[in-house]
C-alpha cells in the first residue's frame, strides 16, 4: 500500500471511530456543562488520534488511553474504542510492554474516573468500567496486531530468502559463465602462444632475425593468458588479482609501440584517484583504440 493510500486509510478509519464516539456519548440529553463539552472535545481527541497511530503508536496509545479515562470522568459511559485500535498499532509495531503497560493503567484507571462521574460504589465502579473494557477485548486487539505482525515478519523473511536465492543463481551462473570463457577461450589463445613461441624458438636456434611481428605476437599471447586468468577470477570474487587498470596502460603503450605503432603516452597534471570500475573501463577503452587501430591501420 502507497503512503498516501495508507493515511487516508489511518484518516478514515480515525474518522469513523470518532463518529461512532461522539454518536454513542452525546446520544443522551446533557447540560451543557464545562464537564460535558470538556467530555465531547476528549471524545473526538481519542478518535482523531488514531490518524498518527503507524508513525507514532506509543503516543496514540497514550493519548487515547488519556482520553478515555477522561470522558469516563466527565459521565460519558462509551466503550474505549479508540484505545483498542491503538492496542493493535502499538503490538503490530512490536511494542507489546509498553502496551501491556498502558492497558493496566487504564483498567486501574476507569474505576475511579467512574467514581469521579458520579455516586458509584465500588463494586458498581468496577462494574461501570468492564462494560467500557473488557479484559477480552483488550486480549483479542492486542492477539490481532501481534498475529498480522508476526505475519509481515514472514513476508519479509520470505523476501529476503528470495533475494537470496536469486542472488545465489546469479554467482552460480556467474561460475558457468567463467567456465564457459574458461573453455572456450583458453585452449585457442594457449595455440596462438605456443605457435609463437615455437617460432620464435626456431628462428634463433637458426641464427635468424626474428620478426617484430612475431615477438609482438608472443607478447600479445602471453599478455592475452594473463588477463583472462584475471577476468577469470574477478568472475569466481577472486581478488588476488584484479583486472588491468589505468596503471597498466604504459604497459599497454609499450606492447603497441612493439607491434610497430607510433605510439606516446603523454600525462598531463598531477593524476587523482578515480573508482576502481572507472580505472578499469579507461584501460579498456585504450586498449580497444590501440587495438581497433593496429588492425585497421
Amino acid at each position: 500500500m502507497s503512503v498516501s493510500r495508507s493515511v487516508a486509510a489511518d484518516w478514515a478509519i480515525a474518522v469513523s471511530v470518532t463518529a461512532a464516539l461522539l454518536v454513542t456519548g452525546l446520544s443522551e440529553a446533557r447540560p451543557a456543562t464545562a464537564a460535558g463539552l470538556l467530555g465531547g472535545a476528549l471524545l473526538a481527541a481519542g478518535g482523531l488520534a488514531l490518524a498518527a497511530r503507524r508513525r507514532a503508536p506509543v503516543a496514540v496509545l497514550v493519548v487515547t488511553g488519556v482520553c478515555a479515562a477522561g470522558y469516563q470522568a466527565a459521565g460519558f459511559d462509551v466503550p474505549a474504542v479508540a484505545f483498542l485500535f491503538a492496542v493493535y498499532a502499538a503490538v503490530r509495531a512490536g511494542h507489546r510492554a509498553v502496551t501491556v503497560a498502558a492497558s493496566v493503567a487504564l483498567l486501574a484507571a476507569l474505576p475511579v474516573a467512574a467514581m469521579i462521574s458520579g455516586p458509584y460504589d465500588t463494586g458498581q465502579a468496577f462494574a461501570q468500567a468492564r462494560g467500557v473494557l473488557e479484559i477480552a477485548w483488550l486480549v483479542a486487539a492486542g492477539a490481532a496486531g501481534e498475529a498480522l505482525r508476526q505475519a509481515e515478519r514472514r513476508a519479509e523473511e520470505a523476501e529476503r530468502t528470495r533475494e537470496e536465492t536469486a542472488r545465489r543463481r546469479a554467482d552460480e551462473e556467474r561460475l558457468h559463465l567463467a567456465r564457459e570463457l574458461h573453455d572456450s577461450l583458453t585452449h585457442q589463445i594457449s595455440i596462438i602462444k605456443l605457435q609463437a613461441e615455437v617460432a620464435v624458438h626456431v628462428a634463433r636456434r637458426r641464427g635468424e632475425p626474428v620478426p617484430e611481428a612475431l615477438l609482438a605476437i608472443q607478447e600479445a599471447g602471453r599478455e592475452a593468458a594473463r588477463e583472462l586468468r584475471a577476468t577469470l577470477r574477478a568472475l569466481r570474487d577472486d581478488d588476488t588479482a584484479p583486472p588491468r587498470d589505468l596503471d597498466h596502460i604504459p604497459e599497454l603503450v609499450e606492447r603497441a609501440r612493439a607491434m610497430g605503432l607510433d605510439t606516446t603516452l603523454t600525462i598531463e597534471g598531477q593524476r587523482h584517484d578515480v573508482p576502481a570500475a572507472v580505472s578499469r573501463t579507461a584501460y579498456r577503452i585504450v586498449q580497444e583504440s590501440l587495438t581497433n587501430v593496429s588492425r585497421h591501420a
